[in-house]
């Protein structure tokens, strides 16, 4: 990826409802994304080191394109400091990170990818489709609130409701429920499904032994044992059992 020009209206016009990511280069729409896909889950800085880790490109052509997006009113970003989302910049990335989700839950439920297959597929046709090709695929999957991982699905209004979750790694032990899987390691999400760690299954935490990196569980119905390490751990998310 290279750096690209941003093309986007300034902060008082139309592209800045929700929605009008069409009026942005996929380059931006790509970073826009990111930025606000890095704190998530997590709550920590925005660094360009970060970003061109994730976005697999140099750190001067993210220091440009920060620089332009800047520039554009989308980001904020001061020398050496973190890098940050402008409202009209985070309702944009809001509609990217609703294009994706919509995308993936479509591949699942329409075409039958498996969920270890849809995240780049996804990356792809997120940049090729309309803000109105967007409703209309979510209308015809019923509206769905979360996608094939359970990452929360923000509305088309711009809101954004994710759930009271916590890491694995970080839960105490006792009854949760799988609540989100991070779509970044396919390989995690098929050993994670063969154990039976999918969305909604019931989970036990017995014990976390921080000193070999080893959670210990027990998964759905049948409270079959497993163990996962600290990578896989930190990769689901839980909340409280009903």
């Amino acid at each position: 990826m290279s750096s690209d020009d941003v093309t986007a209206g300034p902060a008082g016009s139309a592209a800045a409802s929700f929605g009008g990511a069409d009026a942005l280069s996929a380059v931006s729409q790509d970073y826009l994304k990111v930025i606000w896909a890095a704190t998530e889950w997590e709550d920590r800085p925005v660094t360009t080191k970060l970003l061109a880790g994730r976005l697999g490109v140099g750190a001067s052509t993210v220091s440009e394109t920060v620089r332009r997006l800047a520039d554009s009113g989308l980001v904020t970003h001061e020398p050496y400091g973190a890098v940050g989302l402008t409202e009209h910049g985070r309702l944009l990335a809001l509609a990217m990170v609703r294009r994706h989700r919509l995308m993936e839950t479509f591949l699942v439920q329409v075409l039958g990818y498996g969920w270890d297959e849809v995240h780049d597929e996804a990356e792809v046709l997120e940049h090729a489709v309309s803000d109105v090709f967007v409703e209309r695929l979510a209308a015809h999957l019923g509206h769905p609130t979360r996608d094939p991982h359970g990452d929360p699905i923000p509305g088309s209004d711009g809101t954004f409701a994710p759930p009271p979750a916590t890491s694995l790694w970080q839960a105490s032990a006792g009854h949760w429920q799988v609540a989100r899987i991070s779509d970044a390691d396919p390989e995690l999400l098929r050993h994670v499904e063969a154990v039976g760690l999918v969305l909604d299954a019931p989970v036990e935490v017995v014990a976390r032994r921080e000193a070999i990196g080893l959670v210990s569980l027990l998964v759905g119905p049948e409270r079959a044992s497993t163990e996962l390490g600290e990578v896989a751990a930190r990769s689901i998310w839980l909340v409280a059992a009903d």
